[in-house]
């Protein structure tokens, strides 16, 4: 009879986890956004733990590079991204939504050549990182989202991806993590009021590191705060340690989008 019930107990315990096991979101949600252009994202969606919902907490978006393209959804969560934001201190001392999206194959964050020694901005952002600022827009329409606190990070591609997005859309971003990227300097007026921290690698072959240095530069110039740490002895991925620094997330997570500024004579 004891030997029953134990038996019994052990088989209730089981069914709950399982059922527990099962209801449990994975850990990056793999998702499609259909845009208004008919353009359709597919993206991964980390939310925050479940012991902090009800509260208003950042975005954090994501730029892959140029390889990780395509229609997987599964690729743009390489180079560290996972164990970035999936790190056990992270996830407890720095909740978010994090917003990872794939660009097709067929589309970049940023057309230019990776390798140039500048670039020209052009006059509309491409079709996939059109979709990426709708999708954003809905999240902190529908989400518990801290509107003050979005924040943009990538890659390669995807540091290009991110100085493009916060000279085109400055008054959206708190801060800007671009690695190993560039962008055009004459833009960089437009994004005084977004905290940056970039990275490069001083042995780049692909990205020259001054595409990097000459972007923050500008943005200091123009009375911005802008900082830039570089790796001597790495070339192109240096997304390994900057992803690894330990500062990082602690200091993207305390920018904040700047207050607007009242007009003269209110109250």
């Amino acid at each position: 009879m004891h030997r029953n019930r134990v038996c019994h107990i052990a088989a209730v315990l089981l069914a709950t986890a399982w059922t527990a096991f099962a209801a449990e979101k994975p850990a990056f949600q793999a998702l499609e956004f259909k845009a208004s252009s008919g353009k359709t994202l597919r993206y991964r969606l980390l939310e925050p733990p479940s012991g902090k919902a009800g509260r208003k907490v950042p975005l954090v978006i994501f730029l892959h590079g140029v390889g990780e393209r395509g229609s997987d959804n599964r690729r743009q969560l390489a180079n560290g991204v996972r164990e970035f934001f999936l790190k056990a201190d992270h996830r407890e001392k720095f909740p978010c939504f994090a917003l990872v999206p794939q660009c097709p194959r067929d589309d970049f964050w940023v057309k230019t050549r990776w390798n140039a020694e500048s670039m020209t901005q052009a006059p509309k952002p491409t079709g996939a990182t059109s979709a990426v600022l709708e999708l954003a827009a809905r999240l902190i329409r529908e989400r518990p989202v801290d509107a003050d606190r979005v924040y943009v990070m990538g890659l390669s591609m995807g540091g290009y991806g991110t100085w493009d997005l916060i000279t085109r859309k400055p008054k959206l971003f708190a801060a800007a993590v671009p690695i190993c990227g560039g962008g055009d300097e004459s833009k960089a007026l437009r994004a005084k009021g977004v905290a940056v921290w970039a990275f490069h690698g001083e042995r780049d072959g692909v990205v020259k590191p001054h595409r990097s240095k000459k972007m923050v530069a500008a943005i200091r110039s123009a009375g911005g705060k802008a900082k830039l740490t570089t790796y001597p002895g790495v070339g192109h991925g240096a997304w390994g340690p900057a992803l690894r620094e330990p500062a990082l997330m602690a200091w993207m997570f305390a920018q904040k989008r700047p207050a607007p500024k009242k007009a003269a004579g209110s109250k």
